[in-house]
């Protein structure tokens, strides 16, 4: 197969098999807590699309670094620091050049820093032995994937807005995680789709 190839379906794969919250359960309380309604849902996915590929942009040459030094070992720590400071560099980048996308972001910047799936796939990366170009498809179809679960999830709860239909012991909490849950087994269905 081509490499153009390899990497569609490698994005193709972590939008739906591999899907970081409702596969791998990474990134579980941004997936739960933004999930409210749709505009939330679009802000969060693109700034994670972002922070994820830009995140794997710096992380994989500095792991080739590490290794290179045999300090590999401080991959975790090495890579918290990265996806802080990229975090907070972005911020205040649209503070300063771009105050009206910087408004809108509100919030979901800073949630990005404490979002494990950001840090699951750049770990993923090294873990799976993949090229750059390999590593950066994964990292932007892993954001993909957490933005269409993020867009399943809120057109969800958007339509259970009206409680009357579901019992009094599910209100609230319960039916959100009944719904993840529901939501997770049925992206189980792609599993053997891509290998």
């Amino acid at each position: 197969m081509s490499s153009f190839g390899s990497l569609v379906i490698i994005i193709i794969g972590m939008v739906t098999v591999n899907n970081y919250p409702l596969s791998q359960f990474l990134g579980i309380c941004p997936f739960l807590g933004v999930s409210t309604d749709l505009d939330s849902a679009k802000g969060m996915g693109v700034a994670v699309t972002f922070v994820m590929t830009l995140a794997t942009i710096v992380t994989w040459p500095l792991q080739q670094l590490l290794d290179k030094l045999g300090i590999g070992y401080l991959q975790t720590v090495s890579f918290i620091l990265i996806i802080a400071a990229l975090v907070q560099f972005i911020e205040m980048f649209l503070k300063k050049n771009m105050p009206a996308l910087y408004k809108s972001m509100g919030i979901y910047l800073p949630l990005i820093t404490t979002n494990c799936a950001v840090l699951g796939v750049c770990i993923d990366n090294i873990n799976a032995g993949y090229t750059y170009a390999q590593s950066i498809a994964q990292a932007f179809g892993g954001g993909l994937g957490f933005w269409l679960a993020l867009t399943i999830m809120a057109g969800v709860r958007s339509k259970l807005q009206d409680q009357s239909r579901i019992p009094q012991s599910f209100h609230g909490v319960p039916i959100v995680l009944t719904t993840a849950a529901i939501l997770a087994i049925a992206f189980m269905g792609f599993n053997g789709m891509f290998s």
